[in-house]
């Protein structure tokens, strides 16, 4: 028999996948490394499928139709590369290599111009939604050889997620790393809304004393309405469930949280490309915080601090909350996006932000129903600059913005962090005013380093010095921005 893919790292994501395409009628061939992993799916949940296995890479690709597809699913870094060598002289031409793995989009670049360059095709794809959605239905972000992307659709359209509409949460991203930029991307926003969360989540617990059952009934509610989203969903049963003695389970977890580098990565991009991603930057720099725990443990001691109970309206302030939580979120997406539509114009991706809308709104971790009016927003204006602008957004936020100030001034007079709410507020504030104190920091620049300045009565690009102490010369500072 020959077969229509091959899939190299047959780990949970990697044998979810194949099961996933052989549902979908089509037959795949699984190469690991690890004799014992592939020996365990061969013999459990493959068994009686039609699945077949390889002894080596050269065994896998001399049972592949031509062209030949091969999907890596594996740990990013050097092992891709290391398969990738080992590929290369395999192949013949045409045939096409898939990285589905979080690979940082450089790396992807480098390797999409590697392949292509010996006569084969590179495919780096974001695939989203953890164990369930590899199984079930993820959501699938391609990029790189756009010729390859004719012989993979029919696979990727197939095992991808659908949403409640029937839209196919997989769509061509654009060339060169895009896919993994706009993976990356969504890893970042997934931080933020999970900070968010957590925020929501301190605040409930310590600010309003509620019971983990009481939280994850509010939680539930929620889900019914605009903040409908998995995390959401998930966030109800995480707080529902106990341990083996009756006790809530999430109170047992340590509070240091882990990360695998795709939201920093999203965080130095937006430094690189010099969009402010406040609210997501706050959110990787809070697991970094999180992680001091025993630092942490001695400050909490050396200061005394403890969070007093807010002395509130229990029912108002949860539908502040509410609200805050919901602009927030929309807050976060904006800077998302507007990271995206940077990056799509330095490096040409040309990208469609409605369609990649569309691929998070199904399979992936932060699907959730509010993606269909920023794939509504960007269809009715492909060339809207933020998210923000948009006009159902902006009665969101003229609605509900003075119940998130609330909850920001309420957190911090009792103490609660807040990194992420607190960042996204600012970041509104920011963008919404139309004069800031930067004519003072120019000033400054200007002051000690002769780094000139722009006038609000010449035109723009026009540069001046002013020699402010009376001492200083007239000579000025190369103008640029790094």
């Amino acid at each position: 028999m020959t077969y229509n893919i091959g899939m190299i790292g047959l780990a949970v994501m990697g044998e979810n996948l194949v099961l996933n395409m052989e549902s979908k009628g089509f037959h795949v061939c699984g190469y690991d490394i690890d004799q014992d992993r592939v020996n365990a799916f061969k013999n459990g949940r493959a068994k009686g499928k039609n699945i077949g296995f390889a002894d080596s890479l050269k065994d896998l690709i001399n049972q592949l139709e031509t062209p030949r597809k091969i999907m890596m699913m594996i740990r990013a870094g050097s092992p891709v590369d290391q398969v990738i060598d080992q590929l290369l002289p395999l192949l013949d031409q045409g045939d096409i290599i898939i990285d589905g793995g979080n690979s940082n989009y450089h790396d992807t670049l480098r390797r999409y111009e590697l392949v292509t360059s010996k006569g084969f095709y590179f495919i780096g794809s974001g695939v989203s939604g953890g164990e369930e959605g590899a199984l079930n239905g993820p959501s699938l972000m391609p990029g790189g050889s756009k010729e390859a992307w004719a012989h993979v659709a029919p696979i990727f359209k197939a095992i991808a997620a659908r949403t409640s509409d029937g839209d196919i949460c997989t769509e061509w991203v654009g060339p060169g790393g895009a896919g993994h930029y706009v993976k990356m991307v969504h890893n970042g926003i997934e931080y933020g809304d999970i900070q968010l969360i957590t925020e929501v989540y301190h605040i409930m617990r310590d600010g309003l004393q509620m019971s983990h059952d009481d939280m994850a009934d509010v939680f539930d509610r929620w889900n019914q309405g605009v903040l409908d989203s998995y995390l959401i969903d998930i966030t109800k049963d995480i707080l529902r469930k106990k341990d083996e003695d009756g006790s809530v389970l999430v109170e047992k977890i340590l509070d240091t949280a882990g990360q695998k580098g795709t939201g920093k990565w999203t965080a130095i991009s937006s430094l690189e490309e010099g969009i402010p991603l406040s609210l997501i930057g706050e959110s990787v720099y809070a697991r970094f915080l999180s992680s001091q725990k025993s630092e942490r443990i001695v400050a909490s001691k050396t200061y005394n601090r403890t969070i007093k109970p807010f002395k509130v309206n229990k029912e108002e302030f949860l539908q502040q909350l509410h609200d805050a939580l919901y602009v927030a979120k929309i807050i976060s997406y904006a800077q998302g996006f507007a990271l995206l539509k940077e990056a799509s114009k330095i490096n040409k991706w040309n990208l469609n932000y409605g369609d990649i809308a569309l691929m998070w709104r199904g399979g992936c971790i932060i699907r959730s129903r509010f993606l269909g009016k920023i794939n509504k927003a960007f269809t009715n204006q492909p060339s809207l600059t933020n998210v923000l602008l948009d006009g159902y957004f902006k009665d969101a936020l003229d609605k509900h913005i003075n119940n998130y100030r609330t909850v920001v001034a309420k957190g911090i007079l009792h103490g609660i962090p807040m990194p992420s709410l607190s960042a996204g507020l600012a970041y509104f504030d920011g963008y919404t005013t139309e004069t800031l104190p930067a004519n003072l920091l120019q000033a400054m620049r200007d002051y000690f380093g002769a780094h000139t300045y722009e006038r609000i009565d010449k035109p723009r690009g026009e540069f001046f010095h002013t020699n402010w102490t009376g001492t200083g010369g007239t000579t000025s500072s190369t103008t640029y921005n790094a």
